[in-house]
């Protein structure tokens, strides 16, 4: 028996008993008397009390790793520092390992440890790593942050791909078979429903807790966003050990997959054997016909998973990619603010509302009209949907881009220049003259033929003194200078939108001294301290603030980057980078395409790939489906590592063109591919015209080996 299916056996597709009493009592004849023996045997069959515990783990451990890798990437670009496209390979590589330790987490259950021991002690391993994430965050604790995280994210792969293999078939052992199918289907309900309130709840709160609570001396509170999840899943294995002495805890017989392995490697490795039909028919003399005959099989299955990868590397980016375009939108609907992160709540809720309404509304009018009748045929349209998904977002990062501040190219670089005294200052340089507006000066177009080009500049005043300075430029830089009544000084400036989202705010004062800024409608204040001026500092709380006591005003919106010019007398605002101006609810319309092509994708390739494996390969088949997970986002991996654009639009419709060249192929595979009829006729109907496979499989054989993840 298989961890992918922990309770299919002998070409059965319903769960089978383990104890020989029971299975004794699934073999009865329902006539006579014992058809009374069987229906009082199922009034002495309670819900098993053990179930409580493995969902309640389940819903502790799904919110624990959906609230992590809600704020990570964010995480990556805010405290880390790395650029986004660095961020971007963290993000998918950890991805990447979720999705590829399912199969070694099924092969240590099945062949070793059995589900429990495995599901326990990877937890462990799980729950270090999350403690971990949290106490890198904390700066305070020197902790080298970016190799911890990195080691952190390392264990939480091991620990929640590890036990995605397990936990759903665990929960399916606990029943007695065929008595409790009924109770079965409603574990499965209740399992599925834990897994998305997790999501939805961590998806929601987390960001709330990163960027509404202040710890450590930051604006932010990552450490207690990590911790809560960490947390949770501590909570989640203590819960998970106090049911042990309820369940029912089956011996490990062997993986499958690790049969396949073997069964194909030793094909390859004889080819000496002498002249064979078919290359693994070589294996026969080891492994026997049957096995020979299943990977043979299989192997006609696999050929449609070639194009898979690429509609993952798609999808998985809206916790990246598409979370970087919400950072430079505006978030704003008035009685609240949508964080960033917290677009990606849309996912679930969509997930929740399209199963019903694609099962019982948009497939039966297709089928009525002919259309979309077979599972290869959905599959091409929810690749082609994830296709328009990203060409939508690629226009909106267009759009987007339009709004974005122009920085400086090769041979050039930029200066601005800021008075916020009284003086009226003037200035003369060796390369340009000039005069204030409004206490600002800016140039974007200043040459520099070599590196260390410097320009020096002489200031005067009638009411002030004559300073004299100077600045070392090199090229594709920006540059900030500000006068007080004495002196001028230099630094290098960013005008770039904000890794958050939110207002930038540089204040320059005219006398080194400390600024306060209050928000009266929020009760929100702001102490800028002296001699930090030139800092950019992060405002959580859009709106508009008083400055010191004085009869100014200054409103911060989301992403615009601002210098306040501070005298004794007066305030003066200048926008340097201006706020972001499309709204962040335009990406409704590609998350609302891309959950309708999952359905379509997803889970009609999960259905597929059940109804055309033999019995004896269906858990393999859902193990090879986690992996094109895994290799799809191995392929965000090596297309961030070759740096091909700058633009993140052009990065998008390399994904758009990538998946639509994929459609074509999967569309030729999907042309050449002969439908089979599964072996148990009992749960699998197959129109032969029409190749329609309408499926009846009870809900364990769906999930064994998917860990019942929300898009897997």
């Amino acid at each position: 028996m298989t961890n992918g299916e922990p309770a299919i056996q002998n070409g059965s597709s319903k769960p089978t008993a383990t104890h020989g009493e029971e299975e004794g009592v699934a073999a009865k004849s329902l006539d006579g008397d014992s058809l009374q023996n069987t229906e009082a045997d199922l009034k002495k069959l309670p819900y098993p009390k053990s179930v409580f515990f493995i969902v309640t783990n389940e819903f502790c451990e799904r919110f624990s790793f959906y609230g992590m890798r809600t704020i990570l990437i964010l995480y990556l670009t805010e405290i880390l520092l790395y650029t986004e496209t660095s961020a971007k390979m963290v993000y998918h590589g950890f991805a990447m390992f979720v999705y590829f330790f399912p199969l070694l987490g099924a092969i240590l259950s099945d062949s070793w440890l059995g589900k429990f021991r495995t599901i326990f002690y990877i937890s462990i391993i799980y729950a270090i790593g999350s403690i971990l994430l949290a106490l890198t965050a904390i700066d305070t604790l020197k902790i080298p942050q970016k190799e911890f995280t990195i080691i952190s994210l390392l264990l939480i792969a091991i620990g929640t791909g590890g036990i995605k293999p397990c936990v759903a078939a665990f929960g399916g052992d606990q029943f007695i078979l065929p008595q409790q199918e009924l109770q079965l289907a409603m574990f499965f309900s209740i399992f599925y429903f834990s897994i998305n309130a997790g999501s939805l709840l961590s998806t929601f709160i987390t960001p709330l807790l990163r960027n509404n609570v202040t710890c450590f001396g930051n604006n932010s509170c990552y450490p207690l966003a990590f911790a809560i999840p960490g947390i949770l899943m501590v909570v989640s294995i203590c819960i998970f050990g106090l049911g042990k002495p309820m369940y029912r805890i089956q011996t490990p017989k062997g993986n499958v997959f690790v049969n396949v392995v073997s069964c194909i490697w030793y094909a390859v490795t004889h080819r000496k054997s002498g002249p064979v039909d078919h290359w693994l028919d070589r294996s026969e003399s080891k492994y026997g016909i049957k096995l020979v005959s299943d990977i043979k099989a299989l192997l006609k299955v696999l050929v449609i998973y070639i194009p898979i990868p690429i509609f993952w590397a798609l999808y998985d980016q809206q916790g990246s990619g598409w979370t970087f375009q919400a950072v430079r939108m505006n978030g704003n609907i008035g009685f609240y603010t949508i964080l960033p992160d917290q677009m990606q709540v849309v996912n679930p809720l969509l997930i929740l509302a399209f199963i019903p309404m694609f099962t019982y509304g948009v497939y039966p009018v297709l089928t009525k009209c002919n259309l979309l009748t077979t599972p290869l045929q959905r599959l091409v349209c929810g690749g082609f949907l994830a296709a328009v998904a990203f060409g939508i977002s690629a226009f909106v990062s267009l759009a987007l881009e339009k709004t974005y501040p122009t920085l400086p190219s090769s041979g050039e670089a930029q200066l601005r220049m800021y008075d916020p005294t009284n003086c009226n200052y003037t200035f003369t340089t060796s390369e340009f003259d000039g005069k204030f507006t409004n206490g600002y000066f800016v140039n974007t177009n200043i040459k520099v033929p070599h590196r260390n080009t410097t320009i020096y500049f002489t200031f005067e005043s009638k009411s002030c003194g004559k300073p004299n300075c100077f600045i070392i430029f090199n090229e594709a830089k920006t540059y900030g200078l500000y006068l007080t009544k004495d002196d001028c000084f230099w630094f290098d400036d960013d005008i770039e939108k904000s890794r958050d989202g939110y207002p930038l705010v540089r204040t320059l004062v005219s006398d080194e001294s400390s600024v306060k800024y209050t928000n009266h409608e929020k009760s929100k204040t702001v102490i800028i301290p002296a001699n930090s001026s030139h800092s950019l500092y992060s405002i959580e709380i859009i709106g508009k603030y008083q400055v010191n006591d004085l009869d100014f005003e200054v409103e911060f919106k989301l992403g615009g980057t601002y210098t306040v010019l501070v005298n004794e007398l007066s305030a003066h605002s200048i926008t340097v980078t201006n706020p972001n101006s499309i709204h962040m609810l335009w990406l409704l319309i590609q998350y609302v395409v891309i959950t309708a092509a999952e359905i379509m994708f997803s889970i009609t390739g999960l259905e597929f790939a059940y109804s055309q494996a033999p019995s004896s390969m269906k858990s393999v088949l859902q193990a090879c489906w986690l992996l094109t997970t895994a290799f799809g986002n191995l392929l965000i991996v090596i297309i961030e590592s070759l740096k091909l654009f700058e633009l993140q639009s052009n990065e998008f419709f390399l994904y758009t063109g990538l998946m639509v060249v994929d459609i074509f192929l999967l569309m030729f595979l999907a042309y050449r591919y002969e439908y089979v009829k599964d072996e148990d006729s009992s749960f699998v109907q197959e129109d032969e015209d029409a190749g329609f496979v309408d499926k009846k499989v009870p809900p364990i054989e769906g999930v064994d080996n998917l860990g019942f993840d929300k898009h897997n």
